[in-house]
């Protein structure tokens, strides 16, 4: 009887993606520990993201594909309604207009669109699979702009690069020639003083800073210094777990969500950064392969998108508090502390999971 149970609430979980994910999760646990100060409070507060973000992963995985299908316009209409909201009657907050009251409730809206985005353009490419052409890439260019703009205008430049990279990799995956996306690279490169000019000053200074952060050690830089220097101090083993300096004593700023990584370089070193960026490898190659062995075009554009943007995650954020991208708001995937970034990457990890463990896929 509970061997029944067991397997009738497993029967659309992949066993090696959902062991990945736990063991990422508790290696989260226990740097947010030594991140928060040891903090018991915050611990309950992200064990409870947890559960939530799981339960939200179980149900997604035993929603079939072809269902995820019909879902995936209303989904990317009501996004844009949402964020349309955000833009005429969004609360501000630190200079920013990102989040909607509904009631008693309070979302962010674009959170929504790192899903809605991949799964529209998915379900567009899989109703033209017969023919793709230019001007369905450029339809769907269209539609992955318009929400990528709206995102940018809040302004929330990490958030919109994800969705925007998100939609990328489903145009990519269908089809774009790389002549298309060359002649769009150059005509970015060209265009670049233009764009420079509708950068907001913030997001002109993080560019600036990136190159030289000691012209501004106390400001602009200082996200930058600190958290090089915590990952060189870490050295090839580490300080030891709740040992690192630069976390303890307080001189890494954001060091539980955006800037997580340079207190786990600090404590487990050069081989502790390896082993985490093999543990996400292995959840890239698991997606990659969901993804490879799809039977639907929908399912393959989608699973495919979902893992190259889980990779995104990681390298962006990375890449920024080892100094060599700009700092912007992406967290650490699975590791940096938060719900409602936790909860949307479970629910893309549901969506690889329906994929894989669904077999029988009707298009529609």
């Amino acid at each position: 009887m509970i061997e029944r149970i067991y397997l009738s609430l497993t029967k659309h979980i992949d066993g090696f993606l959902m062991s990945t994910i736990i063991l990422a999760l508790v290696v989260g646990m226990a740097v947010l520990y030594s991140a928060g100060g040891h903090s018991v409070g915050r611990m309950q507060a992200q064990a409870i993201n947890i559960v939530i973000a799981l339960s939200v992963l179980w149900v997604t995985a035993n929603v079939p594909p072809q269902h995820l299908q019909r879902l995936a316009l209303p989904i990317y209409v009501l996004g844009l309604l949402l964020l349309v909201g955000v833009a005429l009657f969004g609360e501000i907050s630190n200079g920013a207009r990102r989040w909607l009251h509904l009631g008693v409730v309070r979302i962010q809206p674009s959170e929504i669109m790192k899903i809605g985005v991949p799964m529209l353009l998915a379900w567009y490419f899989a109703r033209h699979e017969a023919s793709p052409r230019l001007q369905h890439h450029l339809m769907g260019a269209l539609l992955l702009a318009v929400p990528v703009v709206l995102v940018m205008k809040q302004p929330d430049l990490g958030t919109s690069l994800l969705i925007a990279a998100s939609g990328f990799y489903v145009l990519f995956l269908a089809g774009l020639s790389w002549r298309f996306i060359l002649g769009v690279g150059a005509s970015i490169a060209v265009a670049a003083p233009i764009l420079w000019t509708m950068l907001h000053d913030y997001q002109r200074r993080r560019i600036e800073i990136l190159f030289d952060p000691y012209q501004d050690p106390l400001g602009a830089g200082y996200h930058t210094i600190q958290a090089t220097i915590a990952l060189g101090s870490g050295g090839l083993a580490g300080k030891g777990w709740l040992n690192g300096t630069q976390a303890q004593l307080d001189f890494i700023p954001e060091r539980t969500t955006d800037f997580i990584f340079a207190v786990f370089g600090e404590e487990f070193g050069m081989l502790g950064n390896i082993l985490l960026l093999l543990l996400y490898l292995l959840i890239i190659g698991r997606g990659l392969f969901i993804a490879a062995y799809a039977q639907s075009t929908f399912g393959r554009l989608l699973a495919g998108s979902i893992t190259m943007t889980f990779f995104t995650y990681a390298f962006v954020n990375i890449g920024m508090v080892s100094g060599i991208l700009p700092v912007v708001g992406v967290p650490l995937p699975l590791i940096s502390y938060g719900g409602t970034s936790l909860v949307t990457l479970m629910l893309g990890l549901g969506i690889l999971m329906s994929i894989k463990t669904h077999k029988k896929l009707v298009s529609s």
